[in-house]
């Protein structure tokens, strides 16, 4: 599936609760989107507390898919073109000197 997809299904989804209604308590703005992109990151961390492997893969995956969607929804909603601003970071990146340990 194209990111293009992933995104149209994310917004039908989040459109579906009606959490982009101008009433929404759940207003999906870019810092809300934002903070909750940071959470589900610490979300996923927490799998690895104290331990070098999660313990529960199928846990870890949705987790990973949170931040994957909120993500999606941060760059959709601020105009980001995330499927180019990857690419320019990795050719950018590749430009780049990287220190051996």
């Amino acid at each position: 599936m194209e990111l293009k997809e992933l995104e149209a299904h994310m917004h039908a989804f989040v459109a579906s609760k009606g959490w982009y209604a101008a009433d929404s308590a759940k207003p999906q703005t870019p810092r809300n989107l934002a903070a909750s992109l940071a959470i589900e990151a610490a979300e996923v961390l927490e799998h690895f507390q104290w331990r070098d492997e999660a313990k529960d893969t199928a846990e870890l995956a949705g987790e990973l898919a949170d931040v994957a969607l909120y993500l999606l929804q941060l760059a959709s909603v601020t105009g980001v073109n995330l499927e180019q601003a990857i690419l320019a970071k990795l050719a950018l990146n590749q430009t780049r000197e990287w220190p051996n340990p």
